[in-house]
Order: C-alpha cells, then sequence, then structure tokens
C-alpha cells in the first residue's frame, strides 16, 4: 500500500502542475483578447461603415428614395478608401481585415448597386431583368475572389503594378448606376437613360468588365511629373467645385470619363508589356 501511495503521489503532482499551466495559458490568452489596441480596431471600423452604407442603399432603394440610395453607395466608396490607408497608417493589416474589407465590398458594391438599379428600371423587364441583375452580383462576387488570390501571388510582373484587372469593384457600381446619376439633372432624358434595354446592356458590359483580363488604371503606384503638379491641383479644384454645385451630373460625367479611358489604358498597358519583354 505504501508503495502504491509513493507511486501514486508523483503522478498527481505532474497532473496539479498540468491543470495549473493550462489555467495559466488560458488566463494569458484571454488577457491578449481583453487587451486589442483600438488602432487594430480602427480599420475594422471603417469597413463596417462602408458596409452599413451599401445595406442602407437597399432600405432606400426598396422606399424609392433614389438620391439617398446613390449617396449611400459613394459613401461607401469613401469609406472603402480610408480602411486601407488607416490600416496602413496605424500598421494594423490583418487577414481577418482583408476578409471583412472583401464582404463589405460585394454587398456596397455586387448586391446594392443591383437591387438598386433592379427597383429603378430592371424591374420592368419581366424574368430578364432579375437574371440581369444576379449576372451583375455573380460577375463582383468573382472579380473579388480573384482580387484575393492575386494578393498571395508573388510572381506578377512588374508592368501590372500600374493596372488593375478589370475593372474595380467601386468603379464598377458607379458604372452601373450612371444612368441614374445623370437623371437626376436631366429627367428629360429618362426615356434613353431608364429604358430597360439600355440598363441591361449596360449590367452585362460591366459585369463582363469585372471578371475579364482587361488592364484599368491604378493611381496607387503611379508617380505625377513636378511639371503636372499645379495643373492637376487646378483640376482637383475645378472637379470640387463642380461636385459641390452639379454633385449628380459631376460624377457621372466622371463615369463616363473613366469608362472612355479604359481604351487608352489596354493600348497604354500593350505598349509597357512589349518594352517589358524586349528587356
Amino acid at each position: 500500500m505504501n508503495r502504491k501511495n509513493k507511486m501514486a503521489q508523483p503522478n498527481e503532482g505532474l497532473a496539479k502542475i498540468t491543470r495549473s499551466s493550462k489555467e495559466v495559458i488560458k488566463k494569458k490568452a484571454i488577457g491578449k483578447f481583453k487587451e486589442v489596441p483600438f488602432r487594430k480596431m480602427a480599420p475594422n471600423m471603417v469597413t463596417l461603415m462602408a458596409l452599413c452604407a451599401g445595406i442602407s442603399t437597399i432600405k432606400f432603394a426598396i422606399i424609392g428614395k433614389w438620391s439617398y440610395a446613390v449617396a449611400c453607395i459613394f459613401l461607401a466608396c469613401i469609406f472603402d478608401g480610408l480602411d486601407g490607408r488607416v490600416a496602413r497608417k496605424l500598421k494594423a493589416s490583418s487577414k481577418f481585415g482583408a476578409e471583412l474589407d472583401s464582404l463589405s465590398d460585394f454587398v456596397s458594391f455586387g448586391v446594392a448597386p443591383a437591387i438598386l438599379m433592379y427597383q429603378w428600371c430592371l424591374h420592368s423587364l419581366p424574368h430578364w431583368g432579375w437574371i440581369f441583375t444576379l449576372m451583375f452580383s455573380a460577375g463582383m462576387a468573382m472579380r473579388l475572389a480573384r482580387f484575393n488570390t492575386m494578393l498571395e501571388d508573388t510572381n506578377v510582373p512588374e508592368y501590372w503594378s500600374h493596372y488593375f484587372v478589370g475593372v474595380p469593384a467601386p468603379m464598377a457600381a458607379a458604372m452601373a448606376i450612371m444612368p441614374l446619376l445623370i437623371s437626376f439633372d436631366y429627367p428629360e432624358l429618362d426615356f434613353i437613360l431608364r429604358n430597360k434595354y439600355f440598363c441591361s446592356f449596360l449590367m452585362i458590359l460591366v459585369a463582363f468588365l469585372m471578371v475579364s483580363r482587361i488592364p484599368t488604371l491604378s493611381l496607387k503606384k503611379t508617380k505625377i511629373s513636378a511639371d503636372w503638379f499645379l495643373p492637376l491641383m487646378v483640376l482637383l479644384a475645378l472637379f470640387v467645385s463642380c461636385l459641390l454645385t452639379q454633385p449628380w451630373l459631376t460624377l457621372g460625367l466622371f463615369t463616363v470619363t473613366y469608362i472612355c479611358t479604359i481604351p487608352y489604358t489596354i493600348i497604354k498597358f500593350i505598349r509597357e508589356k512589349r518594352a517589358f519583354e524586349k528587356q
């Protein structure tokens, strides 16, 4: 009996040490979870604001408040542009934030504009109107999925650094609602802008541009010559002035201008690709 008790005592001691070490690990984990710094949360809070703006677009589209719905989409664009910059400035980038940003983009730029255009125009096209709505949302989902996978690809050629593959999500949303934007200032053109066939064609075209491998301009790494700095500041001041006086028309024409730059961007990309391959 004494031998058995002596054999049991070391085992009981090891069990107590194991239990105590597990409790210490749990307390440390809980402590770390409770002490998340605010700078880690700030980018995700901005992303959630973008998500809420996108969901609000759906609400205003259902009740027919078109200007409020469009304003929420552009508010989501602003927040979407800010969250990444906030994360880099605060050094708070995380995989969780990247996934949350992708989900927010899908709702704000894939679902909300599609529902808005369906409520505004496409519902008058039986069956097919909803099919085109689904095509736009599906195109956005595939575009975002490809973008996420490309972030992990380290073998991307250098000449791609100034371009997006396909039309980026915020611009795709702006292109889809472009007829609605222009119609605010020119209601007399509703017979063209609100035409169900025209809007259907536009939704299909934008869905194709999103999933295509057409290069579109990215300004993230673009450098500007010092000689062009002051002229660009003047153009920016002019754009802001127009935005304050004629917001819907300015945003609509800005979207049209972006569409017109796509052929130029393709030609520029081909030249840079050929120059890179000759090196």
